[in-house]
């Protein structure tokens, strides 16, 4: 830690000490389990009441205080400080963060990821769409490309996904359905129960949440290079709980936001490492698609979907052009 407490973080320690502020606690909804994707919140809350001496502090549940799927209504009324969202589960509630889950974007790392992120939550547009939910965007949640995890016989080729039932949500969703799948919309939480029950054939997650919601349990085959695109999920404050911090405080949450960034990105290296690991131990096949399949898979979803997404944004107001730009500038900025 000696590293981070400089600057800012070691003024903080001081007026702690000095006792000039005031302890402060928040609550922090997430759901699900402590896991990989909520690493960096946990990481937060320690490195803060370390920095602060105790005088800043979470209170974090799990799934106690909102579903995954209100918790910006929750935040919108201060019924929390922090929460964790995932775009996909309500397109409507913040448009411009859903440019960053169009189908086929081409990124390769989560560094990259957090780039492409970090630049469309700091577009004026996606701040005054935030706004309206009195939050303010903290840091991402970087998943890698989605791809699927099946039961029965194996879908070897496009062909094969005509019907097929798949848990995919937004611009993921909306590329299954351009090869004949049909995407439903349940939530992480509930994919274990879709998958038993028959309601979904197919999962698609990254690697973490198959382990943490245990679909890969049920799974006969995965697929290694099918990369749809991801989710985004961002990490949010409310505004006027963020704004009436003592200058301290919020120094030392600024500050402490990269050193959880790093921890997360450390954190699902490990997954990286044991994940061909877990597949061999449950026997699950491994399902590679063509060249072909892919670049048919790519004409189809890629581009119409974008202009689909330029179009309807562009139509409600918002400069949708500009936050692709945006995001897609920041994506070769990070490569270089």
């Amino acid at each position: 830690m000696k590293p981070f407490l400089t600057g800012a973080a070691a003024a903080v320690l001081s007026l702690c000490a000095a006792g000039a502020i005031r302890a402060e606690e928040w609550s922090v909804s997430l759901w699900g389990k402590p896991r990989v994707f909520t690493a960096h919140v946990e990481k937060l809350a320690e490195v803060l009441e370390e920095s602060t001496q105790g005088a800043f502090t979470f209170d974090i549940s799990y799934g106690g205080l909102s579903k995954n799927t209100e918790t910006l209504d929750g935040i919108a009324v201060g019924a929390f400080e922090m929460a964790q969202f995932c775009a996909g589960y309500h397109r409507d509630k913040t448009p411009t963060i859903t440019v960053l889950e169009l189908p086929f974007l081409g990124v390769d790392t989560l560094e990259e990821e957090v780039a492409a992120s970090m630049a469309v939550y700091k577009h004026p547009a996606t701040k005054e769409d935030m706004g309206r939910w009195n939050a303010t965007l903290l840091m991402p949640s970087p998943l890698p490309q989605y791809n699927i995890v099946g039961t029965g016989a194996p879908r070897r080729t496009l062909e094969d996904f005509e019907g097929m039932r798949v848990r995919a949500t937004g611009g993921m969703g909306q590329a299954f359905r351009t090869v004949g799948a049909v995407p439903t919309s349940v939530t992480s939480s509930e994919a274990y129960a879709a998958l038993d029950n028959g309601k979904v054939d197919t999962v698609a997650f990254a690697p973490h949440a198959h382990l943490s919601f245990r679909t890969i349990d049920m799974a006969d085959w995965w697929t290694t290079n099918l990369n749809p695109g991801t989710v985004n999920c961002p990490v949010v404050v409310n505004t006027d709980a963020y704004e009436a911090l003592p200058e301290g405080h919020r120094a030392a949450l600024d500050a402490a936001v990269p050193v959880a960034m790093r921890h997360y990105l450390a954190e699902y290296a490990k997954i990286y490492a044991t994940w061909d690991q877990v597949l061999k131990e449950r026997g699950v096949e491994k399902v590679t698609f063509s060249d072909s399949d892919m670049a048919a898979f790519r004409a189809r979803a890629a581009d119409p979907i974008r202009d689909q997404w330029i179009a309807e944004m562009t139509a409600r107001g918002l400069p949708a052009q500009d936050l692709y730009d945006t995001m897609m500038a920041a994506l070769r900025d990070a490569r270089m």
